[in-house]
């Protein structure tokens, strides 16, 4: 059984931790298979967004397998520690898209995968949290700078410090989630929601996200050079000239990422 399915269909990819006996915890085979799917996505022009969700009707995610690493060396859990930053890093700068669609428990490294997605849909029987502090460790899979770059500071330190866990209601009113969902319509709704981006250019979303990430890392003046150059690359596409003829003919663009 693959630990990690990927599908793509109508530019949308959908990756999905695939280990429901374990609750879709991260071990090091499945951090390393996650890591290859990623790469293929990334140069694949076909996808345009990307949803990542959980198997299973339990979970999204819940972080680190503990069986797992319960049997490790320290050196070895610095191995899993550095790999999962560096998959969970590869997610942050994919330049489509990103989706969590959140099934289910997300918890520790489960919910870090969430955060290092572009926006968060949950079902609405999904629990979620940052719980590291309640085994005497720390969120590090960049929890500790992605939680408190979206919701403030004093918000990620309560959540952190306190490991509580949220209902999928309270994490909508921290501001972590975008939307909130019935279970039974929780990939349905995340399509739709690509739709929404598929409707427009390719090219132009990869440089707005470029922009907004990359700008938002530095002051206002250079962010607004990031700004120039990524809408710079958008001039000579063929989509934005498609854009153009369509408005002028009074129909929407068909658009092909060039």
């Amino acid at each position: 059984m693959e630990n990690i399915r990927a599908e793509v269909k109508k530019h949308v990819a959908v990756v999905t931790i695939n280990r429901p006996d374990a609750l879709n915890a991260f071990n090091y085979d499945t951090l390393l298979d996650l890591k290859s799917k990623i790469e293929s996505i990334r140069f694949n022009q076909e996808v345009r967004a990307v949803i990542f969700t959980g198997a299973g009707e339990k979970a999204f995610s819940v972080g680190a397998d503990l069986k797992e690493r319960k049997h490790l060396t320290d050196e070895q859990v610095k191995r899993n520690l550095d790999k999962i930053n560096e998959v969970f890093n590869d997610i942050d700068q994919l330049p489509q898209p990103t989706i969590a669609a959140i099934n289910g428990f997300a918890f520790g490294g489960g919910m870090e995968l969430a955060l290092a997605c572009d926006f968060r849909i949950a079902a609405n029987r999904a629990v979620m949290g940052l719980t590291e502090t309640s085994l005497a460790i720390i969120p590090g899979a960049g929890g500790t700078q992605r939680l408190p770059r979206l919701i403030g500071q004093a918000k990620a330190l309560e959540l952190i410090l306190t490991a509580r866990r949220l209902t999928a209601s309270e994490a909508h009113d921290y501001g972590v989630l975008t939307k909130v969902v019935n279970h039974s319509d929780l990939l349905r709704e995340c399509l739709a929601f690509c739709s929404l981006l598929l409707a427009n250019g390719p090219v132009a979303l990869q440089q707005a996200k470029f922009a907004i990430k990359n700008g938002m890392n530095t002051d206002l003046h250079t962010g607004l050079k990031i700004e120039r150059k990524a809408y710079e690359v958008t001039l000579p596409t063929e989509d934005r000239m498609e854009a153009l003829q369509a408005f002028s003919e009074k129909r929407k663009p068909v658009f092909k990422g060039k």
